[in-house]
């Protein structure tokens, strides 16, 4: 009785251990696949994190991936990150760029306060300055206008810095707000933060300028007064409201001489918002000659929309269609008085001619 018990349980003693075993095998297996599983994912999630970073186009000269052809350097697969979903579907550029001279360059992307400004006009052109400028490799620009200088200067040094976006040695941090060019505490503030820091400004014909500038506060305040009402202290006597904010910014030469009472004027670029629409690659060529970068943004980049009467981004590398600006840009501007518009011009006049004088330049306005 005893032999048969034996015989009887011992097949299911050894069953059980080898599926003890089993089953501690297959917890192992679990446990090592997770932690593989974890280590990959943070991996991805960094790449991830820093795939919208550049490297610089001279890092690019050296791996071939910039060629030059007829003395003007194209892109060879080089793409734009866009932080503001401006270009949707645009595939990120890092890995290949990141695996050349890795050994003698710091590739770690930091936040870093801006090499350079563009400080106004607003209505000038700004936004598709800023917007053109993003397509060369060599410079980040922060998308929002963070308004540190005029309105948020309390906050520090450090949370500015945090805004910017982060960028890798050897490629220019900039952004824009127009605001700054007519405050009247920004250069200072601006020069305590940086000596060397390059400035750009876009200017436009003022009394164009002025009209847009109403334009978009009527689209906001339907109900305001007429232009010409705004414009006039008495309309009979024809007495310029100068103090009128549409009217007060375009005059150039009282802003810009106090920049340069803080800097000097080959710090300060002076951009022609007639010329950005008519010959946009013209004038950056320009901007790029004065951030010290490779001309990269050329004609090639461009094409006129005649229904929005200014240039649009011809379509982005990885995205299904061309980019213009908003539908905020663009808009039909309000109908003024002829009488009205040439009042104007005369009281921009000599304040104009200061202007050309300092800036070293005639922009040809009326």
């Amino acid at each position: 009785m005893a032999a048969f018990y034996h015989h009887h349980h011992h097949p299911n003693t050894d069953l059980r251990r080898v599926l003890h075993r089993l089953l501690i095998m297959s917890s192992m297996g679990i446990l090592c696949f997770s932690l593989v599983y974890f280590l990959t994912g943070c991996c991805e999630s960094d790449l991830t994190e820093n795939s919208d970073i550049k490297p610089p186009a001279h890092e690019f000269l050296v791996s071939g991936w910039l060629h030059e052809r007829n003395g003007t350097v194209y892109k060879g697969g080089v793409t734009v990150p866009d932080e503001s979903a401006l270009y949707p579907g645009e595939p990120s550029t890092g890995s290949p760029g990141l695996e050349t001279n890795s050994s003698t360059r710091d590739w770690t992307a930091t936040r870093r306060l801006p090499q350079a400004l563009i400080i106004g006009v607003k209505k000038g052109g700004t936004r598709a300055l800023l917007e053109f400028l993003r397509l060369h490799p060599d410079i980040r620009a922060l998308g929002s206008e963070p308004h540190f200088f005029d309105r948020h200067y309390a906050r520090g040094l450090d949370w500015y810095r945090s805004m910017m976006p982060k960028a890798l040695d050897g490629q220019i941090v900039m952004e824009k707000t127009p605001r700054y060019f007519v405050t009247v505490e920004t250069p200072a503030r601006v020069h305590s933060m940086s000596q060397d820091v390059k400035l750009i400004v876009v200017v436009r014909d003022p009394v164009t300028r002025a009209i847009s500038d109403y334009t978009q506060i009527i689209s906001k305040t339907p109900d305001i007064p007429p232009f010409e009402n705004l414009a006039f202290k008495n309309r009979t006597t024809g007495q310029i409201d100068s103090l009128w904010s549409p009217l007060w910014i375009g005059l150039y030469a009282q802003h810009l001489e106090r920049w340069l009472a803080w800097f000097p004027r080959a710090q300060i670029h002076l951009v022609s918002g007639e010329r950005l629409i008519s010959d946009p690659a013209g004038e950056l060529g320009k901007v790029q000659d004065f951030l010290g970068l490779q001309r990269i943004v050329t004609d090639k980049h461009f094409y006129f929309n005649k229904t929005k009467g200014f240039p649009c981004l011809k379509k982005p590398e990885g995205s299904s269609k061309p980019h213009c600006l908003g539908k905020t840009k663009g808009r039909t501007h309000a109908s003024i008085d002829p009488e009205v518009l040439r009042r104007l011009r005369e009281f921009y006049k000599p304040h104009n001619q200061r202007f050309y004088q300092m800036a070293g330049q005639d922009f040809g306005w009326q």
